[in-house]
């Protein structure tokens, strides 16, 4: 019996990535898995790709930055599986630049997925989770928004923020039965680091002392530890993911 049997869990950002391999681990320990993505193509792609691995999940599409899409996705979500147990606040984009070349667009629209995109898909599965007493809500940081990054500030601004939404939200919602935690990734082998120069990926990789990068399945066993009934009592808490680049 897998560790997420019978859970229903919502995985935001899931077409690839951290989200994606996300999807494989719980789907692997028994839950049923909404894969949700802005990408329309690539969600219902990826769906069949899983479905030809033998992982069954449902594709709905969401903008997370979007309250009326997000809800839609979370009343289908609960209209197909009955309920909602697990909420994985993955998605995320990035929009590097230096302060003083950074735009108000490339700033608000950072803000506006990353860290306004947690607080619509939080907000929207409430409901569910207060009628049954019972929920996980897990929501990914940076340890960009721990320590701060050059060229990141919407960025580090926002995956700050939600560390703070975090412990707001455990001491809010602890007395309901839900546990709202965090997971602090460090540097991981992502898209978004595909365009870092080999040269800067062996500075990274020289300041963490396990002299790696972190694998997406690194994250995903965190999101399952902090989904699962093992987690029952870790409440507020920000996981760090980082090989010990934060100690």
């Amino acid at each position: 019996m897998g560790r997420l049997e019978g859970k229903v869990a919502i995985i935001t950002g899931s077409a690839n990535g951290i989200g994606l391999e996300a999807v494989r681990v719980f789907a692997s320990e028994g839950a049923k898995v909404v894969l949700a993505d802005f990408d329309h193509e690539v969600g219902e792609k990826r769906e069949q790709e899983l479905a030809a691995e033998g992982i069954e999940c449902k594709f709905i599409p969401v903008n997370v930055s979007d309250a009326d899409s997000v809800n839609s996705m979370t009343e289908r979500a609960k209209s197909e599986f009955g309920k909602i147990d697990i909420l994985v606040n993955n998605a995320g984009i990035t929009r590097d630049a230096m302060l003083s070349k950074m735009s108000v667009e490339q700033f608000q629209e950072v803000i506006e997925v990353n860290l306004t995109g947690v607080f619509n898909c939080t907000k929207a599965v409430l409901p569910a989770m207060i009628e049954q007493g019972k929920g996980k809500i897990i929501s990914t940081s940076s340890v960009s928004g721990a320590y701060g990054n050059v060229g990141q500030t919407n960025y580090a601004a926002a995956k700050a923020g939600i560390i703070g939404m975090t412990k707001t939200w455990a001491k809010e919602l602890g007395r309901k039965g839900i546990n709202v935690n965090a997971v602090v990734p460090g540097f991981t082998e992502t898209s978004m680091v595909e365009a870092v120069p080999d040269k800067v990926i062996e500075q990274m990789k020289a300041q963490i002392p396990q002299q790696r990068l972190g694998r997406p399945r690194d994250i995903a066993n965190a999101y399952l530890f902090l989904a699962s009934d093992e987690s029952d009592y870790v409440n507020g808490h920000a996981l760090h993911v980082d090989g010990g680049i934060m100690m």
